[in-house]
């Protein structure tokens, strides 16, 4: 659930016969669960929050935030009524979103962002990903040594090795240094506050314990944080102060990005990091990892170009490489392009979206098969492993994506989708799992500066919880 504040084609529709066993009607109203609780639903290991049909969409004639915790958007709404832009609310928002919602974000973690400028009429992408030790080796993640090939203790992800250096505060930083108005340590008020005031346990959150346990018990900072004194979870509701998170955003509000990567901050994350036993609630071997402070103190964020697209009479731009996201949207809309889309658009629409038709909903999920197959193939970190082709425009190629659209059958879906073939370049690689700690923050200021941000931990409640996690 997210929280805020403040020309049709020419061409007629395709007459496709529908199978009337593929259109499922729903009662109006009420409560709609997405996700089936079953192994292998894409949801988990996060319940979903579900959808309520009293939300109304909000409008603003000033500036809005929209977070998916109500604390992070006041916050980040506070910050702009104050006179402060979009990216003075981005830093305020993620000091609290990092309290709040510790299943999906955090100052331990990563973050992509673009940035809208409303007077230059530029757009600007900053990468803030996490990045690997300089001792990491190919083998890392599969092996434990050399001469110790099992896999690390108690699982790669679960492990040290799967943690790199965050980069959410060192982004942050940077696109503050660039379109702040406001101090930056003004910007960390609310999260302080609200550290020490203490704050209610959503659902999400109280359900996302429930699910980590296990995990969690690995950790007994997080133990003694988020179980009770009798090992049950703490529910939702439960009123929760973490006065060593506001001492974290003080010092970092006064000292700047740098106390984070240098200093006692990072010789924690690193020791955290470097841990090779597990708690005392499950006892057990942890590999460590490689990240030590000259790792830390070596992290920096990067400007990126955005990637984009036209789209019929719209320009989409996103995220480019090392993200995958900008690239992905990019390709489906230049599929999708290929169709009258207008003729296949919802009916009865309203507040909600209204009702879907099949071949609309067949035709996106096709051209997402297509763009997938393509991503897990050849998207890359592109500092280090160079895209097909002439890069981004060889995949966002007009030709290479007709081609792709040509796989698409009306009458039928395609199964799996094969990637497609660019050049002589070798695929980059396969990755299968998708991650959950994840989430995303759109905000627009009284100027019309945006900031759009998604910042992750790469999976639910990072590696074990434990503040020092990064994914």
């Amino acid at each position: 659930m997210l929280a805020g504040c403040g020309g049709s084609d020419a061409e007629p529709p395709v007459a496709v016969p529908i199978d009337a066993s593929c259109q499922v009607s729903a009662a109006s109203g009420g409560t709609v669960t997405v996700g089936s609780g079953v192994p292998g639903d894409p949801a988990l290991p996060e319940p979903s929050s579900g959808f309520r049909s009293v939300i109304k969409a909000n409008t603003s004639a000033q500036y809005l935030v929209v977070t998916a915790n109500p604390l992070a958007s006041k916050a980040g709404c506070d910050v702009l009524k104050a006179g402060g832009s979009a990216a003075d609310a981005a830093v305020a928002v993620q000091m609290v979103l990092g309290l709040v919602e510790p299943q999906s974000s955090g100052l331990g973690g990563g973050a992509f962002l673009l940035h809208y400028n409303a007077t230059t009429k530029a757009l600007q992408s900053y990468d803030g990903r996490e990045t690997a030790p300089a001792g990491a080796t190919e083998d890392c993640l599969r092996h434990i040594s050399p001469t110790q090939q099992t896999t690390p203790l108690p699982n790669a992800r679960a492990s040290g090795r799967s943690i790199g250096s965050p980069g959410a505060v060192r982004v942050l930083d940077l696109l503050h240094k660039d379109h702040g108005k406001k101090t930056w340590a003004s910007n960390f008020d609310a999260g302080i506050k609200i550290a020490n005031d203490g704050f209610a346990i959503s659902g999400r959150f109280a359900d996302t314990i429930v699910a980590n346990r296990a995990n969690l018990l690995r950790d007994p900072d997080a133990v003694a944080y988020f179980l009770n004194a009798d090992g049950t979870s703490k529910a939702l509701g439960t009123r929760m102060t973490n006065p060593a998170y506001a001492a974290t955003l003080s010092t970092i509000a006064s000292g700047g990005a740098d106390a984070f990567y240098t200093g006692p901050i990072a010789q924690d994350i690193v020791a955290e990091i470097q841990r090779d036993a597990a708690g005392p609630g499950a006892p057990g071997v942890l590999t460590p990892g490689a990240t030590t402070m000259t790792d830390m103190a070596a992290c920096q964020a990067k400007k990126r170009d955005p990637v984009c697209i036209d789209y019929r009479a719209t320009v989409v731009c996103g995220m480019g490489p090392p993200s995958s996201g900008g690239i992905a949207v990019a390709q489906v809309l230049g599929i999708l392009e290929n169709f009258n889309m207008p003729g296949f658009a919802p009916t009865n629409v309203d507040l909600y979206g209204g009702k879907p038709s099949v071949m609309g909903v067949h035709l996106v999920s096709e051209a997402q098969r297509l763009d997938y197959a393509d991503r897990n193939a050849w998207v890359a970190d592109t500092d280090f492993v160079p895209l097909p082709g002439n890069g981004v425009s060889s995949l966002l190629d007009k030709g290479h994506l007709r081609g792709r659209t040509s796989l698409i059958r009306l009458d039928r879906s395609m199964g799996v989708a094969c990637a497609g073939t660019i050049g002589t370049s070798l695929p980059a690689g396969l990755g299968l799992t998708e991650g959950s700690g994840t989430t995303h923050v759109s905000i627009v200021d009284a100027q019309g500066n945006g900031v759009v941000m998604t910042t992750t931990i790469e999976s639910s409640m990072g590696r074990s919880g434990s503040c020092a996690d990064s994914g």
